[in-house]
């Protein structure tokens, strides 16, 4: 009861006008921002972190967690359309959403996305009224192995659903782990397949990657067989969920957070496990299995109904532990520390007007995201009206200027043609990109999390599997890879016993 008084009276203070301005102003800016590729709302926050020097703590505050929600949703939008991530957060968007846009659908996917952002925001924010301090407890006693047990079950989730076969979901997590490992060693300082190239020493950012076996990759694909396609406009469908498209997805809307917000507050977490599990949930449980891969609602949904509770979950750890577990909430600390307040156990009781404030203004963010966003779902989707050569040359445009405005280095524009050429080769040879993806995002975390276990158990195996957690999820984790080995024998038994009662 005590948490709700204090969430009122953090709604007396978001709705005032000048505050309700400045929630506004984050969402707008968030969601353009969020367009961009390569510009995510870390950068966006960071960005704008010198022009709030002259604001009020509470205002400035209110308007980062408008732009953090606003890029986000941004970010799923060129996900969508033009197949091009604006974050890494986004990447899961474009295996369903761009083929649901380029049959016509893309107003449905925009749909879908708003509100799956409305309605994991909603209930994220809800848990983190609850619940903050007790995932808090729970997130804190989390250690290496489970960490590492975490992102097996990711890799493994993932490679098992998408694609042709195991085989090249595999081999298509081997090219980003592969990826991953470029750079410096993080326990070592050994510097592994930069080729003795300095500007490689920093590894290669995740945008860059995401980018260019996306956007590159796709644009190159298009490319090489427009004059065999036809080059009509792609149309822009109706600009409303029908009943069927709300039947499918209101439930992965509702199960989107609870895998969102429990991995958002974990600290070295963020959105990009949940999202790449909600992906796999939704396609386990969905009865519409022939639509995946071709554009199902459900695979949009869920993934950004998880990202966005994530979003809120991540808000958890910074709170009540100072511990940011994304770099929004990195950039969102260094904020605080401007100002002279330092988040911790304490920060409820020494400043409640601001939290409180902050966590009102989530609310009201959502609100106007959702009601600015889907009445310009339809406006959004006639980008796809742009005839295909221009359209891709816009996008190999803005690709170029995302990766370009990650590091500032010319070599990362090499790199990133270099990579857009590996993802040419994998759709050429029908390997999933999004393995690829998780590989480089999770794998340098996976390797860490791996080595820190084994230095603690003095290098013993068992290390891995010595705590509860740990072994419940390789327990998960089998029973995905065990399960359709199962199915198959089954069925074969079943025809067995049906082939010798005919006989």
């Amino acid at each position: 009861m005590n948490a709700f008084n204090s969430l009122m009276d953090g709604f007396g203070t978001a709705l005032t006008p000048v505050n309700l301005l400045w929630a506004a102003l984050g969402v707008l800016l968030g969601t353009a921002i969020g367009v961009l590729p390569g510009i995510g709302p870390a950068m966006a926050v960071a960005l704008l972190l010198p022009v709030t020097y002259g604001l009020e703590p509470i205002g400035a505050f209110i308007m980062f967690a408008g732009i953090y929600y606003g890029a986000m949703f941004g970010g799923s939008t060129t996900s969508i359309l033009l197949n091009t991530p604006g974050e890494s957060a986004a990447v899961v968007a474009a295996m369903e959403g761009n083929p649901m846009a380029k049959a016509g659908r893309g107003a449905q996917a925009l749909a879908a996305a708003a509100i799956g952002h409305f309605a994991g925001g909603l209930i994220g924010t809800v848990l983190l009224v609850a619940l903050a301090p007790t995932v808090a407890d729970l997130a804190v006693d989390i250690g290496a192995p489970d960490y590492f047990a975490i992102m097996v079950l990711a890799f493994i989730a993932v490679t098992s659903v998408l694609g042709s076969s195991r085989i090249r979901g595999l081999a298509s997590l081997l090219i980003g782990l592969t990826l991953g490992l470029v750079g410096l060693d993080q326990m070592t300082g050994q510097q592994r397949l930069t080729f003795g190239s300095l500007q490689l020493a920093d590894g290669i950012d995740v945008v860059i990657v995401a980018v260019g076996l996306f956007a590159i990759g796709e644009a190159l694909w298009v490319a090489a067989h427009l004059r065999r396609l036809p080059g009509e406009p792609i149309p822009v469908g109706r600009p409303w969920l029908g009943r069927d498209d709300l039947k499918r997805t209101w439930k992965s809307w509702l199960r989107g957070p609870l895998i969102g917000f429990p991995f958002g507050a974990i600290p070295a977490g963020g959105a990009e496990i949940p999202t790449f599990l909600s992906y796999a949930t939704e396609k386990r449980l969905s009865k519409h299995k022939d639509d995946w891969g071709r554009g199902a609602i459900e695979g949009v949904a869920g993934p950004e109904s998880a990202a966005s509770a994530s979003a809120a979950g991540t808000l958890v750890s910074m709170l009540t532990l100072g511990l940011p577990t994304t770099a929004v909430a990195a950039v969102m600390l260094a904020a605080f520390q401007q100002y002279g307040i330092q988040p911790g156990p304490l920060l409820f009781e020494r400043e409640p007007d601001l939290v409180w404030g902050l966590i009102a203004s989530l609310f009201v963010g959502m609100v106007l995201l959702l009601a600015l966003n889907l009445p310009l779902a339809p406006v959004w989707a006639k980008l796809l009206r742009i005839p295909r050569p221009y359209l891709y040359a816009g996008i190999l445009f803005f690709a170029a200027v995302g990766a370009y405005a990650v590091g500032g280095e010319v070599i990362d524009l090499v790199i990133l043609l270099i990579i857009g050429l590996i993802g040419f080769g994998m759709r050429r040879y029908g390997l999933p990109v999004l393995p690829a993806v998780i590989g480089v995002i999770l794998g340098p975390n996976a390797e860490q999390q791996l080595r820190r276990a084994l230095q603690i158990s003095d290098g013993s195996v068992s290390g891995l599997v010595d705590t509860p957690f740990s072994v419940t999820v390789y327990t998960v984790t089998a029973l995905l890879l065990i399960w359709p080995l199962l199915g198959k024998l089954v069925t074969r038994v079943t025809r067995g016993t049906r082939g010798r009662a005919k006989a």
